[in-house]
């Protein structure tokens, strides 16, 4: 892909198909690398790439194990959000396999006999929080189209981890017990406990055969083997068990359909970033970014409270027009074009002030369709990975079953996803919604995994993270000390976490530093510690010709080189 300079750019190439795959240029030294947020799923991705694996096959191979050792955020029972960089053609790819609801949803979904509103535990747990599962489908596609060896050399290292065990580590007890209503599920609390009742804790041995005869199953017989047959009428007959049966079908399985889609990309400085368009936050990403492009952000630093404030007053103009505005294009046009023209990124921009605004209202972009009220929930759960295979090829995949071990419900050795639960319907139905549930549609969805080129279309970089409607400002604060502050991927990563959205400031408050937040009180912003303030970032980078690596530290990911 050959992006000109200028101004914004909103179209990337479709990505061909995965042939032989060429070496990287000769000025760049490379190596594979796998970063993601269990170690156990680092090695299986890592084996992959020693037995010539791409990085997209790696990929598989890391998805299925995190689905294992994992389980509270990603699972082939949820989806997938799948940016792929070709080294050969420079073509970036978007994959959607985002959850969809079932054809017969529609805004009494998650209302009860007496037409009220669920309680948001109860909609959580109950069997209409399952979306049609799109991890599997979009994997098998992506890898169709990316990978090298055959689909059933990458089930290998988890299937030998599910029959043996693997510890628990201190994230998973954390979750297994935790006081979100999940963590209470019958399915849940027996399979994490010993034979005699007691809960499992750090170090504790779990095995999980059932999984390991799935993934058989899918590794003999691809994708299909998941949407039609014995495990489809499994998955649909765990929805419809009581309590609060719900609504999906094993025609709505037997019909689901990834969304291979050109990703939105746009200059930043000397680099060009690439996101997946809606239902993804790709756009609000860009659209935080264009209005930071035009602050002073660049002259300033972490120890500097105006760039918190301006990071801040930003975020949450991007987050007025993300909510009101990103849906299921399918359903509702979506005013991309209109969200990132200059002009109305400028006009967003001059509501910054020297205080903190008592909130922001969405505007009105080119194109925009009226919409009600948005009243979308997001909880942080998720998982976030990047893969660089030898050839210079990557991966960057956003994955998750919505909140901690999805809707509770296990299915031959995984859990189901509470997807559904992502579209706006607190109030009701909220029929007016841009993000409204309707039978097929695809909740909007925060995942934004990135890629990074430089203007020539070439390979810089990756990144992503979990942590529901805060993923755009976590990617946003790493990009900002990244790009404009020349930190290192890793400094960059560990900065301060800050999630200003609507009248809320949540942030690391022991983080910052000294006297940051006193300015930040100054100017109305109190920024309070809590929710929205555990990220899970992982990615790479390439600086002078080094590929560099960084994994939270606020979680349990690494990372690993793998010389080839």
């Amino acid at each position: 892909m050959r992006l000109p300079l200028g101004a914004l750019l909103l179209t990337a190439v479709l990505g061909a198909c995965q042939t032989t795959p060429a070496p990287v240029a000769d000025d760049v030294q490379t190596s594979g690398v796998v970063v993601a947020a269990n170690p156990l799923a680092v090695d299986a991705g890592t084996a992959v790439l020693r037995r010539g694996g791409t990085a997209m096959d790696a990929a598989v191979a890391v998805q299925l194990m995190l689905g294992l050792v994992e389980p509270q955020s990603s699972g082939i029972g949820g989806g997938a959000i799948i940016m792929a960089y070709d080294a050969r053609s420079q073509a970036v790819t978007s994959y959607i396999g985002r959850e969809a609801a079932p054809a017969l949803a529609d805004g009494s979904l998650f209302q009860g006999e007496d037409g009220k509103p669920l309680s948001r535990g109860d909609a959580m747990l109950s069997g209409g929080a399952t979306g049609v599962p799109g991890a599997v489908a979009v994997f098998s596609q992506a890898q169709r189209e990316h990978g090298k060896l055959a689909w059933n050399q990458l089930f290998a290292e988890t299937i030998e981890k599910a029959e043996q065990g693997f510890q628990v580590t201190p994230r998973l007890e954390e979750h297994i017990d935790g006081t979100f209503p999940q963590a209470s599920a019958p399915d849940v609390r027996r399979f994490f406990s010993h034979p005699d009742g007691r809960p499992m804790r750090t170090g504790d041995l779990v095995r999980n055969p059932e999984y390991a005869a799935t993934l058989r199953k899918l590794a003999q017989g691809n994708a299909s083997a998941f949407y039609r047959g014995e495990l489809a009428e499994a998955i649909v007959a765990r929805t419809h068990a009581a309590p609060r049966p719900g609504r999906l079908s094993t025609r709505d399985l037997a019909e689901y359909a990834p969304e291979k889609a050109e990703p939105l990309c746009s200059p930043l400085r000397a680099f060009v970033l690439c996101v997946p368009r809606p239902p993804t936050s790709g756009v609000g990403l860009l659209q935080l970014m264009a209005m930071l492009d035009g602050t002073d952000i660049d002259q300033r630093g972490p120890e500097d409270p105006q760039s918190w404030f301006l990071f801040a007053e930003a975020s949450r103009i991007m987050y007025a027009d993300r909510d009101h505005y990103v849906g299921d294009p399918r359903f509702d046009e979506v005013p991309v074009e209109g969200l990132l023209a200059p002009a109305y990124v400028d006009q967003r921009r001059a509501l910054i002030g020297k205080t903190a605004a008592p909130s922001h209202s969405y505007g009105q972009p080119a194109g925009a369709a009226s919409h009600g009220p948005d009243r979308t929930e997001e909880p942080g759960g998720t998982s976030h990975f990047v893969v660089v295979d030898r050839w210079g090829n990557a991966v960057s995949v956003t994955t998750t079953i919505e909140s901690f071990f999805g809707s509770g419900r296990m299915v031959d050795g995984f859990f189901l996803n509470n997807q559904l639960t992502d579209f706006s319907w607190s109030s009701g139905s909220d029929p007016d919604a841009a993000n409204a549930i309707e039978g097929g549609k695809r909740p909007r969805s925060s995942m934004t995994p990135v890629i990074i080129l430089d203007r020539d279309g070439r390979f810089v970089g990756a990144l992503g993270s979990p942590g529901g409607s805060a993923i755009p400002a976590y990617i946003g604060k790493t990009l900002v000390g990244l790009v404009y502050w020349d930190l290192s991927l890793q400094d960059a990563v560990a900065l301060p976490n800050l999630v200003a959205r609507g009248q809320r400031f949540n942030g690391e408050a022991s983080r910052f530093a000294p006297g940051v937040l006193d300015a930040l009180s100054q100017r109305g912003m109190t920024v309070r510690a809590g929710s929205g303030e555990d990220s899970g970032l992982h990615g790479v980078f390439y600086r002078d010709g080094v590929l560099e690596w960084a994994a939270d530290p606020r979680r349990e990911g690494v990372g690993k080189e793998v010389v080839q």
